[in-house]
C-alpha cells in the first residue's frame, strides 16, 4: 500500500527548502538572473503544492483532473471536495497565475513588484496549507 503521508512529508520538506532560499533583500535590487532564480523559487513552490494536492487526492480516492486546464481544475475540485477552504484557494490563486505567467514568460520579463508580495506570503500561505492538509485524515 502506498504511504501517502511519507510522500506529503517528503514534499513539505522540498518546499521548505524552497522557501528557504527565497532572498530577504528587496527585489529592486535583484539583478535580472537573481529575479529568475526567484521565480523559479516561486514556481516550485506551487508545484510542491499541486504535489500535496494530488497525493491527498490519490489518498481520498478523488479523481485528478487532466487535460489543458488540470492545474486550475486541481484548485477548484480542492474546494469542490473540501480538500481545502476558499480562503486558501483564493490565497494560492494568485500563485497559480504567476505559475502560469512564468511557465509561457521569457525571464526577462518579470515584473520584481508583482513578485515580492508572493514571496513574502508564500511562507504564511504554506503553513496555513500545510496545517489544513494536516489535519485531514489521510
Amino acid at each position: 500500500m502506498v504511504d501517502f503521508r511519507l510522500r506529503i512529508e517528503a514534499e513539505y520538506e522540498a518546499i521548505e527548502h524552497t522557501l528557504s532560499a527565497l532572498p530577504q533583500k528587496p527585489f529592486s535590487e535583484l539583478s535580472e538572473l537573481e529575479l529568475a532564480g526567484v521565480a523559479a523559487l516561486l514556481h516550485n513552490f506551487y508545484n510542491g503544492v499541486e504535489n500535496v494536492l494530488k497525493q491527498t487526492f490519490k489518498a481520498k480516492g478523488l479523481a485528478i483532473p487532466s487535460g489543458t486546464s488540470w492545474h486550475r481544475d486541481l484548485l477548484v475540485a480542492a474546494g469542490q471536495h473540501a480538500v481545502l477552504s476558499e480562503k486558501l484557494i483564493s490565497e494560492l490563486r494568485s500563485f497559480l497565475a504567476f505559475r502560469h505567467f512564468f511557465s509561457h514568460a521569457y525571464a526577462l520579463d518579470l515584473f520584481p513588484g508583482r513578485m515580492e508580495p508572493l514571496a513574502k506570503n508564500a511562507a504564511e500561505v504554506f503553513n496555513a496549507f500545510k496545517a489544513y492538509i494536516n489535519n485531514q485524515a489521510l
